[in-house]
């Protein structure tokens, strides 16, 4: 069965610093000022579903992305975790929503939302808010969400999307999975994964996301039709030959994929 007309733009494929960071000098934060092949936003995508839009996660870089989509509204927000570049433009979209006169309407698990309205407590003025720990269905998905390890970041949620025929996850932040939770990422059309470094040499104790040596291996194991990498910082040169296994690509800022079998 064909999921008609659905599919999923990448907005920003950074990761936390985006890229390029402003204090660093090296290749790719330089050629990121110049070409710009490698700038990357803080980490997002549009799921667009005939007239329906969602997005998941809303960085600080969210204004700039709208105004790139020629985009004036958006009414459905899925967020992966509170950490400033997931949720960071929240502010200006409740801005954005109190001038629209239409009320946003955010979802995430409760313990995000409860973070969330700490760090912003007028938020729910302009958002309707709603805890998606029982599932969501949006734009005809049925959305279900479950807690990953993040490393030293504590824990993100990744969402699990179905409709039809066609599954996929997305999962931007998170490493060292644990058996069960890797289990909901089996069986997909398309796994998008965060993985910030081509090989990172930092100590385990200090990271938080997967690079993509590991995520080969974990792709061995989960076995995706499909897998596009995320999240990246100024260690992935998207100029050179990366170390990417069969049916996996990295995403580049506005690439868009058809949902579909």
């Amino acid at each position: 069965m064909r999921v008609s007309g659905d599919t999923l733009t990448f907005l920003g494929t950074g990761d936390a610093m985006g890229v390029p960071r402003v204090y660093c000098d090296c290749e790719v934060c330089t050629e990121a000022r110049n070409t710009g092949v490698n700038r990357r936003l803080r980490s997002s995508v549009m799921v667009e579903c005939g007239e329906a839009s969602f997005m998941i996660d809303c960085g600080p870089d969210w204004r700039f992305m709208m105004e790139r989509l020629g985009k004036r509204k958006m009414r459905d927000m899925l967020i992966t975790h509170a950490h400033f570049d997931h949720i960071g433009g929240l502010p200006e979209w409740s801005d954005a929503c109190r001038w629209l006169g239409e009320k946003g309407r955010l979802y995430a698990p409760a313990d995000v939302l409860e973070q969330i309205v700490r760090q912003y407590p007028w938020l729910p003025r302009q958002m309707e808010m709603t805890a998606v720990d029982d599932g969501i269905t949006l734009g005809g998905w049925e959305i279900s969400c479950w807690k990953v390890n993040h490393g030293k970041n504590g824990y993100s949620y990744a969402y699990r999307l179905q409709k039809g025929e066609y599954t996929w996850v997305y999962n931007s932040d998170s490493i060292n999975l644990s058996p069960a939770e890797k289990e909901p990422l089996k069986g997909l059309d398309l796994l998008v994964l965060g993985t910030s470094f081509v090989h990172e040499t930092a100590i385990f104790e200090s990271r938080s996301v997967y690079d993509m040596k590991e995520a080969a291996q974990l792709l061995s194991e989960v076995n995706p039709r499909q897998t596009i990498y995320t999240h990246m910082s100024h260690d992935v040169d998207v100029r050179k030959e990366l170390p990417l296994p069969e049916r996996v690509s990295v995403a580049m800022t506005g690439m868009t994929v058809d949902l579909s079998k």
